[in-house]
């Protein structure tokens, strides 16, 4: 009987570690983005899974069972986008909002237009779970029922509007702020009628603009799908999204949305180049690393900033790393080094490295506090105010403001980091919290995936929250129906009752009239 039992153990174990096949969609041309989908990828290809990738960035050297397409026509939708980054600082954020979903149409149409994807949609492929990156782009979820496979959204951001819609998950307005202000958890009175006013603005948008425009392509692209494309996007089974609660701050999630916050660090890291590991070691007063990610060029910044980062370090006792795209940058100071590309990850866990200068993207502000390395923040888009801004409540940072910086500010803040110690002993104990986690958040991540495919897309998770209107969410209806209700008895009501003692007393005054005239 035992024996037995082992049998029945070990075909069931074989069974359910059996191979599952996977898409992946990385439609963002961001290279930050697509670290957070590779990594995930890796980690299910290394878990014995089979996954078809959807980016900009092909592999370099073939992995088994990770197999590339190439979806060129993303780049040219984006390349207007990328390239005013640095005006867009100048813009309202309302305004930034609305780029966004224009960018996100052009992004959308252009993957369906991609001569490579078509041939895949043409295809007789098939897949077990389709896992789709979250970045303005929600037509493009119809790929789950086009190849008849549950919706895995993977966020590479924080959970905006349009991605806690999918699971139905809270976000109450008065602790839990939108991702594009720079607001932290406890907001004033102001913040919080900031939030809920740009939270409603956005719900305008979404509501009449964006989800109408994205509906349109689902339609012209996905013709034969039998759900409407807002049933379709209230049907997810799963979003992975790429936060952590020692990162940010706590606040609930529907059970189907599960914080996998850097996953694309894997721990492991490798030699240093020898003329940057010589730059680090011979530094006597130590190194900041400056650097404002993979989309945000420094070249292209105007040339009066540049020369007020450049007075900023000119001088300073510490060295500098700064990625900057030329090889030859005028009136550079002896103490910093230049370079089109650094491996961060490797710098950033070096002793000398003291601060990390950054726009605050979600990656570089994951990385700096794992290698618990304080942070200047110099945000320009999206969520990086969000970012940085809980980084200087929070003690382990400082931000500044780009439009305005001025060399003596810059300068100031780097001093300053530099020489409190209550920075960086902050950001070692948010780091040592992150640390310690009953798994890494890749193997959290791929546990939930393969949990979701295993299970037909988990039905059992999804919330009633998904099949909801936003003002049958938050009982706007009740709460109109109660308001009605309040009106009647507190005006309509006494009104009523008022014109009728007054039509009595009328009454009663003309009858005693008529009394006194026969008398």
């Amino acid at each position: 009987m035992r024996l037995f039992s082992l049998i029945l153990a070990l075909i069931f174990s074989l069974g359910s570690t059996s191979g599952y096949k996977f898409l992946m969609i990385l439609n963002s041309p961001g290279r930050s983005h697509f670290n957070v989908g590779h990594a995930l990828a890796k980690g299910l290809v290394q878990a014995g899974h089979e996954i078809s990738v959807a980016s900009v960035f092909p592999l370099k050297k073939p992995i088994p069972g990770y197999h590339d397409i190439y979806i060129p026509n993303v780049i040219n939708a984006m390349k207007g986008d990328l390239a005013g980054l640095w005006a867009s600082i100048q813009k309202p954020v309302t305004q930034k909002l609305i780029d966004h979903y224009q960018m996100g149409f052009r992004l959308t149409r252009a993957l369906f237009e991609e001569p490579n994807f078509q041939e895949l949609l043409k295809s007789n492929s098939t897949f077990d779970a389709v896992i789709c990156e979250t970045f303005y782009n929600d037509a493009h979820y119809g790929l789950a029922e086009h190849f008849k496979a549950p919706l895995i959204g993977l966020s590479t951001g924080g959970g905006l509007t349009f991605i806690t819609d999918m699971v139905g998950s809270p976000a109450p307005a008065s602790f839990v702020p939108h991702i594009m202000l720079p607001f932290n958890d406890h907001m004033s009175l102001y913040e919080r009628l900031a939030n809920v006013a740009f939270l409603a603005y956005e719900r305008l948008l979404l509501d009449y603009y964006y989800l109408p425009g994205q509906d349109q392509l689902y339609k012209e692209f996905f013709p034969e799908n039998k759900q409407s494309f807002y049933e379709m996007r209230r049907n997810a089974s799963l979003v992975l999204i790429n936060q952590h609660v020692s990162l940010s701050f706590p606040r609930p999630y529907a059970p189907n949305m599960i914080e996998v916050g850097g996953m694309h660090i894997d721990g492991k890291l490798s030699p240093l180049p020898e003329r940057i590991r010589k730059f680090l070691n011979e530094s006597e007063h130590g190194v900041i690393y400056f650097s404002m990610g993979s989309n945000l060029k420094s070249k292209d910044l105007p040339q009066a900033k540049v020369e007020e980062i450049l007075k900023a370090f000119r001088g300073l006792k510490q060295r500098v790393l700064w990625k900057f795209e030329q090889e030859n940058l005028p009136n550079k100071p002896d103490n910093v080094y230049i370079s089109d590309w650094f491996p961060q990850t490797d710098i950033l866990a070096h002793p000398k490295v003291l601060a990390f200068a950054t726009h605050g993207g979600m990656l570089s502000t994951t990385e700096s506090i794992y290698h618990g390395k304080p942070v200047i923040g110099l945000p320009i888009f999206s969520d990086q105010f969000f970012n940085m801004a809980h980084a200087e409540q929070t003690g382990y940072g400082i931000m500044l403001d780009f439009k305005a910086l001025k060399a003596q500010d810059f300068r100031a803040a780097i001093e300053r980091i530099t020489s409190e110690a209550s920075y960086t002993e902050v950001v070692r104990g948010m780091s040592f919290r992150y640390r310690d986690q009953q798994q890494t958040p890749l193997e959290n991540a791929v546990y939930w995936v393969e949990h979701v495919t295993r299970h037909q897309g988990a039905a059992y998770l999804k919330s009633a929250a998904q099949r909801l209107n936003w003002w049958q969410y938050h009982n706007v209806d009740v709460l109109l129906i109660l308001l009605g209700v309040a009106i009647f008895l507190l005006i309509v009501l006494p009104f009523a009752i008022l014109r009728l003692i007054k039509k009595l007393v009328s009454g009663e005054n003309n009858t005693q009239g008529g009394k006194v005239k026969r008398n």
